[in-house]
């Protein structure tokens, strides 16, 4: 989920998008301040380099609704069949991804995932040598709110399929 246009496209369609609930309806200061980070994470940001790294931590969080949005959100950008079958597989797939793009690749896995309770100093220090520091936050904040978006569509059970990116 990114804006409040994807919600209102969504709700115009024929198919619905919600199993359990719609935070939307349920909670809407919630998903007004979700709307709120979500805004304020993409400012400043490659939109392309958000839409693979939305697509990543969707994959890793078996978050349907999201994959599905964000697909076709990159589609919509530009990107490439092959960069996006290929995100599963992004550390073996050389060629097909920048250093940049790489470097925000693992620290959205890292973040995502939290094996060992923290982001390796690894991690973080390669991210760092390809982002400003501000560019950084920027990156840490978007990632933290596709997980956020990824943890209430696979609560809520948000049906994929009925996203159509806007314009």
């Amino acid at each position: 989920m990114t804006t409040e246009n994807s919600t209102a496209t969504t709700a115009a369609t024929a198919k619905p998008t919600h199993g359990r609930f719609n935070l939307a309806e349920a909670a809407p200061a919630v998903y007004k301040a979700m709307i709120g980070l979500e805004i304020a994470s993409r400012q400043g940001m490659d939109p392309a380099l958000l839409e693979l790294v939305k697509i990543r931590v969707s994959q890793i969080n078996h978050c349907a609704f999201c994959i599905d949005m964000h697909t076709k959100d990159a589609r919509k950008a530009g990107e490439s069949e092959d960069r996006i079958y290929l995100l599963n597989a992004w550390e073996e797939a050389t060629g097909y991804y920048t250093e940049k793009e790489r470097a925000a690749l693992a620290l959205a896995e890292a973040i995502t995932v939290l094996t060992d309770g923290f982001v390796p100093d690894a991690v973080y220090e390669r991210a760092a040598r390809h982002f400003e520091e501000k560019e950084l936050a920027q990156l840490i904040a978007a990632i933290i709110a596709i997980n956020s978006w990824n943890r209430i569509s696979v609560t809520t059970r948000a049906i994929p399929g009925s996203y159509q990116p806007q314009g």
